[in-house]
């Protein structure tokens, strides 16, 4: 995992969650307490209920995304920034600015005038937006939206989300955005669910991940609650977001999010790594659980071999490179005697977790073993069929 330095604030596996509290300075903005047209009160909500609770960035709009709104021009948005330019330089608390924009003019602008770091919603569908943060050498999140200015977002199925964040590259200093809301008509809360379920696939692009989640109505409707009383049901998420791999949240309750990002932080397992040193060879443990999250590192892998990354040049098409090792365990119950001692007999000399008693088995061990293990079951068909189907579960 590459870590992300935005103007001096490091972000990444080996950080504490960062926490990007939200500044509007568009009457569209639905979110009404982070709105402001007076640069002097946008300052004074800065400083008091962003950084004084403890935003580590502040992410300031200049027009609501909401599909229900007409997308401003890049001038329409260049009219606004003096209020955001004058909020800024009136705060005198300490946290990293980011433009949130679609379009590159603004964001140059922007950073010639104070911002640190730019928050793209259209996920580079301006082709000219990496140019600008690599001249300028500052971090850009890229929300998942395809090639179209006029269409943040609109992704729904998260392969397709996955691969849009590929689409236009990525910089040495970019954060992924999976993109969460409802940003498309096409889009469903199932479709935020899942891609919430496999957000640790995303850590395979080897950039910090953010997450907005804070009330987005896929939460709201788990819990049955409104927008105005979803706040648990955020915080909650929140801290599984982090679990799974998140590294920046962006929220509008920025106290409390905080304190949820800070437990999933806590309870999230520690991961062996290693320099190359004296051996030229390093390791890093990767955050995997499912065959699908494996095969995501794997596509990244042989992708560099592709791009001419010549460290990769052992990696071919051989099925152990499409089928990555990942470890399994079941419970098995009702296991017939005869198939219990066939199960014993081939797992003697294979590297497998067998043990229980009577006709209770716990089973263990890499897909492919356990895979094998299948195969050869013939004269063990209850147990074979089983275990069959749990392992197709698994792809």
């Amino acid at each position: 995992m590459q870590s992300v330095d935005a103007a001096g604030l490091a972000i990444g596996d080996d950080q504490p969650p960062r926490i990007m509290g939200v500044l509007n300075v568009s009457q569209e903005s639905p979110y009404k307490p982070s709105v402001f047209d007076d640069a002097a009160a946008a300052a004074a909500y800065v400083d008091e209920e962003l950084i004084g609770e403890g935003a580590d960035i502040v992410d300031v709009g200049l027009e609501s995304a909401n599909k229900r709104y007409e997308v401003l021009s890049a001038q329409e948005e260049l009219d606004r920034l003096d209020t955001a330019i004058e909020a800024i330089e009136s705060t005198s608390g300490d946290a990293v600015f980011s433009i949130e924009t679609r379009y590159h003019e603004v964001a140059e602008e922007a950073l010639k005038r104070g911002f640190d770091m730019v928050n793209d919603i259209c996920g580079f569908a301006d082709p000219e937006m990496p140019r600008v943060c690599r001249e300028y050498d500052v971090a850009v999140s890229k929300m998942a939206s395809p090639p179209d200015l006029e269409r943040p977002g609109a992704i729904e199925d998260v392969d397709e989300i996955y691969d849009a964040l590929l689409h236009n590259g990525l910089t040495e200093k970019t954060i992924v955005d999976p993109a969460f809301g409802g940003w498309s008509e096409a889009k469903t809360l199932a479709d935020d669910r899942e891609t919430f379920r496999r957000l640790r696939e995303f850590r395979a692009l080897e950039r910090p991940i953010l997450v907005s989640i804070n009330r987005k109505n896929f939460l709201q409707e788990l819990a049955g609650r409104e927008t105005e009383e979803a706040l648990p049901v955020s915080l909650a998420a929140t801290s599984m977001a982090v679990e799974r791999g998140a590294h920046v949240i962006r929220t509008h309750d920025v106290a409390e999010t905080r304190d949820a990002a800070l437990v999933g932080d806590a309870f999230t397992r520690e991961r062996f790594q290693s320099d190359a040193g004296e051996t030229g060879v390093a390791v890093e443990e990767l955050d995997v659980t499912t065959l699908p999250e494996a095969t995501r590192h794997v596509e990244t892998v042989k992708r560099s071999v592709s791009d001419g990354d010549k460290r990769g040049a052992s990696i071919d098409d051989r099925q152990h490179a499409t089928t990555p090792t990942v470890a399994q365990c079941y419970r098995l119950t009702g296991v017939p005697v005869a198939e219990r001692r066939r199960l014993d007999a081939l797992a003697a000399d294979r590297d497998l977790l067998v043990s229980g008693a009577e006709d209770t088995v716990v089973l263990g061990g890499s897909i492919r073993s356990l895979e094998r293990l299948a195969g050869d079951l013939q004269k063990a068909p209850t147990l074979r069929e089983a275990l069959e189907d749990a392992l197709a579960d698994v792809r």
